[in-house]
């Protein structure tokens, strides 16, 4: 055989094992636990979950972009498990929010709901923006007295004075206008 034949076969076996091994090095790069967006495998850690799902439309550091989304970023920790259970259980009846969160947390574990929580409530609260400051007035009004017409009691009595939660009742602290 040639020098330009051996140098050829050399090539085309190269390109060949190239071609052939990308795709499946690709594929296993893309399918390790710590990149996978299964929910049903109990390997994958909460903070993969967090990343590769939830951010789709809560954020990375659970500040969404959208109102229709609520932020989780500083959000009470044992009210996430709570809510994450729920809608596990379907037992939580949002209608928007149901379409999606009960097929998503339907195989999480328990440790991946309580991971999911312990991330999410570590992360930095979210500062809402762009309220106009009659809609704060108003807001405030009801946060510290509540409406006496419909026995709303006041939100301050439940949510705390900062507005940040307690405990099974949630952070309302930098949370979307429109979603609250």
């Amino acid at each position: 055989m040639s020098k330009s034949n051996q140098g050829k076969n050399l090539f085309f076996g190269a390109l060949y094992l190239c071609t052939g091994l990308f795709p499946i090095l690709l594929i296993a790069s893309c399918s390790s636990v710590e990149r996978s967006r299964t929910l049903g495998n109990p390997e994958v850690s909460a903070n993969t979950i967090a990343l590769q799902v939830c951010s789709n439309c809560h954020g990375p550091q659970g500040v969404s972009t959208s109102p229709i989304f609520p932020n989780l970023a500083a959000q009470q920790q044992p009210y996430l498990v709570e809510q994450l259970k729920s809608f596990k259980s379907h037992t939580r009846a949002d209608p928007p929010a149901s379409k999606y969160m009960w097929g998503l947390s339907m195989h999480l574990t328990d440790g991946q709901i309580e991971g999911l929580a312990a991330y999410f409530s570590s992360q930095k609260p979210a500062i809402e923006t762009g309220v106009n400051r009659q809609s704060i007035k108003e807001g405030q009004l009801i946060f510290e007295r509540g409406i006496a017409e419909s026995n709303t009691p006041a939100c301050i009595t439940c949510h705390g004075s900062k507005a940040e939660g307690n405990q099974q009742f949630p952070r309302l602290a930098g949370q979307h206008a429109d979603y609250i």
